[in-house]
């Protein structure tokens, strides 16, 4: 099994700590609003990655974060409930939209992670910035603990390798940046516990004896988080592009002056950017989609199949055609799925076709190439020597990687009247009587179904 290291930049053999045992983190989201279609895309490639390896036989412990403590949801939460705000608003205000995410999700068929509110690892926050303070990895300044780069860079000399870029020259140190959010370029000391602000912050904050009022900065919840639920190193942690720097950046300089552990982990993938007819998304563009504008068109699933359409590390472009396109390819593949079905016999077949199983392998190891993957799955539904049977149990095995439902697709079901019309259509057959058949293959196709003559008989599909 073949994966693109971000940390590396090249593609390599995937080894993991602890050998079949795989420990993975994916960054979750800052629930103060809906996951758009472009968080959406990340989300379905971390869970295809997810299935892959368990597809491989790899025991996976897979966690995601939610952001419920940051400047947007403590600003949402005030907005709200305005002088009241507090720690309690502030759990119940982000309730509602990790709510909404699962929601999504749910829909879109990604298995849920073990999911943990940064609120919940408060004081797993707390112990790591303490003994970065106490290690000189961190300082305090006007009431708020920030990392020291420099101080970092001279000890393992190692920030900024993920984003491939020598951050390192130029930068005058000691210019801090107490934003949670900031500019890709704009390189300083980051802030780990952001002093309280009684204006900005309401009566939301966490007390502690060293470390005073505030609450955590952005990028130590994914450090506390992982270290607790997984290890002090393991195998893969993704995330979108955009996260490569400040965030995972961060990350890594933060965990490995905690636990001195380098790698802090050995496999970073990240997703490609989404973009919306060829444009980045933006509010103000009004291109800014969420699951629920999807729904008003199409079916949820329709947007995992066109994701899947693209590797993971590629741009993909949304747009309504191409959606349009995807939702009426996975129908056709329902269909046949449906068809197979309906022609297996009661014993269906237990295994999959090992040919085909043996080139989806080869794609989907292949850093995740999930074009190809689904591109066979059409390849060997077109094979006429391969049983019905065989092809519906290739599909359902194809399908615990791609995620698609297809065992949920039921048989067709036939009313008898139906039945009936088609029984007297094929004695009009029968007699050459081609007019009378045809009258009664239209009755039927106003009804909704439509009749398939071939070699082994008619076929009726809805």
């Amino acid at each position: 099994m073949k994966l693109y290291n971000t940390l590396s930049h090249k593609k390599e053999i995937f080894k993991p700590i602890k050998n079949k045992r795989v420990g993975v983190y994916a960054c979750g989201p800052t629930v103060y609003w809906h996951a758009h279609i472009g968080n959406l895309r990340t989300y379905i490639f971390s869970d295809v990655l997810k299935r892959i390896l368990e597809y491989n036989n790899y025991k996976v412990k897979y966690v995601m974060n939610f952001t419920d403590v940051d400047d947007k949801t403590i600003k949402g939460t005030i907005e709200k409930y305005r002088e009241n705000a507090n720690k309690k608003n502030l759990r119940a205000y982000t309730e509602r939209y990790i709510k909404i995410f699962k929601s999504d999700i749910k829909k879109l068929n990604i298995e849920f992670p073990f999911f943990i509110r940064a609120t919940d690892a408060i004081q797993e926050m707390k112990k790591i910035i303490k003994e970065l303070l106490k290690k000189h990895f961190a300082y305090i300044k006007d009431n708020s603990v920030y990392f020291d780069i420099q101080k970092y860079e001279q000890k393992y000399n190692d920030y900024g390798v993920l984003a491939g870029k020598d951050f390192m020259r130029g930068i005058k140190f000691g210019k801090t940046i107490s934003e949670d959010e900031y500019e890709k370029e704009n390189i300083g000391d980051f802030v780990l516990w952001k002093k309280w602000n009684k204006k900005r912050d309401k009566n939301i904050y966490w007390d502690d004896e060293i470390l005073g009022k505030g609450r955590p900065g952005w990028h130590i919840e994914c450090s506390a988080i992982s270290i607790k639920e997984i290890g002090k190193q393991f195998d893969v942690h993704m995330g979108g592009k955009d996260l490569i720097f400040p965030h995972h950046t961060n990350e890594i300089a933060q965990s490995q002056a905690f636990t001195k552990k380098v790698p802090f982990v050995k496999y970073w993938l990240h997703a490609e950017h989404l973009m919306v007819d060829n444009e980045k998304m933006s509010k103000s563009k009004k291109n800014l989609y969420t699951l629920k504008d999807i729904e008003k068109k199409f079916d949820a699933l329709s947007f995992r199949y066109l994701c899947l359409t693209s590797r993971y590390n590629s741009k993909l472009n949304f747009t309504w055609k191409s959606l349009e396109a995807s939702q009426n390819a996975l129908k056709n593949l329902y269909e046949k799925v449906s068809d197979l079905k309906t022609d297996c016999s009661e014993k269906i077949a237990k295994n999959s076709n090992n040919k085909y199983k043996k080139k989806f392998l080869e794609f989907i190891n292949d850093d995740i190439d999930t074009p190809k993957a689904l591109s066979l799955i059409w390849k060997m539904l077109n094979n006429k020597n391969i049983s019905s049977q065989e092809k519906y149990r290739t599909c359902l095995d194809f399908d615990r990687v791609l995620g698609l439902s297809l065992d949920k697709v039921k048989k067709i079901k036939i009313p008898l009247k139906i039945r009936e019309l088609a029984d007297i259509r094929e004695k009009y057959r029968k007699d050459k009587n081609w007019q009378k058949a045809d009258e009664i293959r239209k009755k039927i196709e106003k009804l909704g179904y439509r009749i398939e003559d071939t070699k082994n008989g008619i076929k009726i599909k809805k």
